[in-house]
């Protein structure tokens, strides 16, 4: 009897606990890496929704009606800066009264879209919104979200700030990993399509020489620049993005005898891949 009398105690107590259990918060973002950054510090107390999904460019992308549907209960909106934001943020906004939008570039030094060689001064994108490819930078931004979630929940900062410290070990050594892996690239110019590594080219010694102008695909007398820059530079090798496409990457990798090589700026599996792309440009750049 006392055996049965403390079980059903047990199962009460536990019940209790559980309906006192605050639900996930609803955390949007943009892009799967902020996803990433997102959950390694939320853990449990989070929910993420994303926007942009695999596959898909931040450029061009338009959100789905379920997709709003679903952020309409959002605490939290981060933004990082990627130009479909600029269109659809205001109706989010709209859609999500109760949510605080929070740039996760506020802080941050914000350099200039790189051009192609021989592009006019005029042919600009304006800023590089691809800060989350440089770790120093994401290591500022895990700041930034570990404060805005203590805010919403202040009763789990211990467990924000718990793993929070673990996601900077392991960004941290991610850094040196890469510093060490490039360290005899620094000066070397890599040809990529869509100027998508700029903030890694900066951090790391790299000089990033896209194909695109302004976001444009390049026009015949621009395309035949970039082909003599390439040259010029001793370039092999020409980075594209799966999210885009390859024709025009295949045409200049042909006319200098070299070859496309892809990396992922999107894949979620933000430490992974990071590696893998210093592995990549370790291998490649001449």
């Amino acid at each position: 009897m006392i055996l049965t009398r403390t079980l059903l105690l047990s199962v009460l107590l536990g019940f209790c606990n559980f309906a006192r259990a605050e639900p996930p918060l609803p955390v949007t973002v943009s892009l799967l890496p902020q996803q990433f950054f997102v959950e390694r510090i939320g853990g449990q107390q989070v929910k993420t929704i994303v926007l942009v999904p695999p596959g898909k460019s931040p450029a061009t992308y338009e959100p789905s009606p379920k997709q709003m549907e679903a952020v309409a209960a959002s605490r939290l909106v981060l933004r990082i800066g990627v130009p479909f934001e600029n269109a659809w943020l205001p109706r989010l906004a709209q859609l999500a009264p109760a949510a605080k939008v929070v740039d996760l570039r506020d802080g941050l030094t914000l350099r200039p879209v790189d051009l192609p060689p021989g592009a006019a001064l005029g042919a600009g994108g304006g800023l590089d919104p691809h800060v989350w490819l440089a770790p120093p930078l994401v290591m500022r931004m895990a700041d930034r979200i570990r404060d805005e979630l203590i805010a919403l929940r202040p009763e789990a900062k211990a467990e924000f700030e718990a793993n929070h410290a673990s996601f900077m070990a392991d960004l941290k050594k991610l850094d040196g990993d890469i510093r060490s892996r490039l360290a005899d690239k620094k000066g070397r110019n890599f040809m990529i399509y869509h100027p998508t590594w700029g903030y890694f080219a900066d951090a790391y010694g790299l000089r990033q020489m896209p194909v695109e102008a302004g976001w444009k695909e390049p026009g015949p007398r621009t395309l035949q620049m970039v082909i003599e820059g390439a040259r010029q530079s001793g370039v092999r090798v020409v980075f594209v993005q799966p999210q885009f496409s390859q024709k025009e990457a295949e045409t200049i990798a042909q006319a200098i005898g070299g070859e496309v090589v892809s990396v992922d700026p999107l894949a979620p599996d933000y430490i992974d891949n990071l590696r893998r792309v210093a592995d990549i440009f370790a291998r490649n750049l001449q």
